[in-house]
């Protein structure tokens, strides 16, 4: 008999390039994350998905958890292959799979943990905030703006899910173009562990999340979709050149003092939006 556990699942955070290099890859994965929800005997209590790694706590049992990871970072593999042309984009990249008790308090924080990467990385004030995850679906009583999918035809869903499975008919599909995961995820549930609203904000103003964040003091930030689109156009303002990949060694350190300067990034960040090493950036910061 399978057991039904808790598992928060952290990828590794790439270094030099995105999981999500625009809205429509956000919105891409969270469809293939209602798909997969829907076809597997899990339950996803809370996730997150950031430029370039994403977070889950799931319950259920481990090979079932194991095998949605696998299957989704396959499908979303296969779909940055078709539009960027990078070929098994997420093989190495590891997951971690680590056991949450559900003693004490531990599965509260690991649920603030993962809300709150958003604001950690200065995108937002608070983890309901943030579109691409679960963070606003708890005590929410907010109207959901969209349409169930029963009111699209075949091929609608087909574009808007990049997949040819079905979805529930009344799963709620928001305006923006992606499954609403109040659909999927287990909002009642999760809302009986924290209790109260004020509960679920204490577990995420005192996360290891938060506390780096103050102890750190950090500044508003850009997104990486921010400062990638920015880099793009200055490729064609500055150098007159289609793309990143066309610029000199020259061009492209001048264009790493430019994002620096315009967006006040670290060389991580720059490292990763521009997909080189990050040894590679602070070599051309250096020398340009």
């Amino acid at each position: 008999m399978r057991r039904t556990i808790y598992i928060l699942v952290s990828t590794d955070h790439l270094a030099d390039r995105l999981w999500f290099r625009d809205e429509e890859d956000f919105k891409v994965g969270m469809n293939y994350i209602a798909i997969l929800a829907h076809s597997s005997p899990i339950q996803i209590l809370a996730f997150i998905l950031m430029s370039n790694h994403v977070h889950f706590v799931i319950a259920g049992a481990r090979e079932d958890i194991e095998l949605f990871i696998t299957e989704f970072k396959r499908r979303y593999s296969s779909y940055y292959q078709h539009k960027y042309g990078a070929r098994e984009f997420l093989r190495r990249n590891n997951v971690d799979f680590k056991e949450i008790e559900p003693v004490g308090e531990a599965l509260e924080r690991a649920i603030a943990y993962v809300l709150m990467n958003s604001v950690a990385a200065n995108i937002c004030s608070h983890s309901s905030l943030y579109p691409w995850g679960s963070g606003n679906v708890y005590f929410n009583i907010t109207p959901r703006s969209g349409k169930p999918a029963r009111e699209f035809s075949g091929s609608a869903l087909l574009r808007l899910l990049h997949s040819k499975n079905s979805l529930p008919p009344d799963y709620l599909i928001l305006e923006a173009g992606y499954v609403d995961p109040i659909s999927y995820v287990p909002a009642s549930f999760v809302e009986r562990i924290f209790r109260t609203p004020a509960r679920l904000n204490y577990f995420l103003s005192n996360s290891s999340k938060a506390r780096t964040r103050l102890e750190e003091k950090a500044v508003p930030s850009f997104r990486d979709q921010n400062i990638l689109s920015s880099a793009q156009d200055l490729c064609h303002s500055l150098f007159r050149k289609s793309g990143i990949q066309e610029l000199s060694e020259v061009q492209l350190g001048e264009l790493l003092r430019q994002l620096r300067y315009r967006f006040s990034a670290d060389i991580g960040q720059l490292a990763r939006v521009l997909e080189i090493p990050y040894k590679d950036a602070v070599r051309l910061l250096d020398v340009f």
